[in-house]
């Protein structure tokens, strides 16, 4: 059975959700724990999406109260963090997807744990990433995407850096939406993350080594 939290949010109750946040905090709540629930809602109402129930509109309200709650959840989960760190990544939502909740945590944490973050934003097309890659000198590329149409972006993503002839210099990771293993082969990354805990684990794995 959903939690409360989880229940509010796929019914779009914005304030609700906001009071459950707060209150959840107030009684020492873990603030990941809160943000897995809010990824489970979020989850379902891309499930709705994709079934024809929820529609653009509401993906965007829904996003908009899920930054309402990662904020919130920043400054909590900083002081449980881990700041040291090491590393360039760069990140971006792929061409032809906008969704960036998932990719802003990502981003959150990932800085948060000591790495350099170049976040390029949402519908970045694949040149734009091999151009900070080759920038920045990146070793690590994150490829972020909601909707399944992002997973052909991926793969040109991936091909493009292949094409470039950094592919050999460059671990990939994606993740967000429906992505899993089949995705991952589909695309040529190295990897790919349930959420932004295992983003973390990857950068940590590939950069520390």
């Amino acid at each position: 059975m959903p939690s409360e939290l989880v229940d509010a949010l796929v019914h779009l109750e914005e304030e609700k959700v906001l009071e459950i946040v707060e209150q959840r905090l107030k009684e020492g709540g873990d603030p990941f724990a809160i943000l897995d629930d809010a990824k489970e809602g979020m989850s379902e109402i891309g499930t709705r999406f994709g079934e024809g129930t929820y529609f653009i509109p509401d993906l965007v309200y829904a996003g908009e109260i899920m930054k309402q709650i990662s904020t919130r959840l920043e400054p909590e989960m900083a002081e449980e963090m881990d700041e040291e760190g090491g590393g360039t990544i760069v990140i971006g939502t792929v061409d032809g997807d906008i969704h960036d909740i998932g990719k802003d945590i990502v981003t959150f944490m990932l800085d948060a744990n000591g790495f350099e973050v170049h976040d390029l934003g949402v519908d970045v097309e694949p040149t734009r990433f091999v151009t900070a890659i080759h920038e920045t000198g990146a070793s690590v590329l994150g490829l972020s995407g909601f909707l399944t149409l992002a997973f052909d972006s991926m793969k040109e993503a991936v091909e493009a850096v292949e094409e470039a002839g950094m592919r050999d210099q460059v671990k990939i990771m994606i993740g967000g939406g429906q992505v899993d293993e089949e995705v991952r082969a589909y695309t040529g990354a190295d990897a790919y993350g349930q959420d932004a805990s295992a983003a973390v684990s990857l950068a940590k794995d590939w950069l520390e080594a």
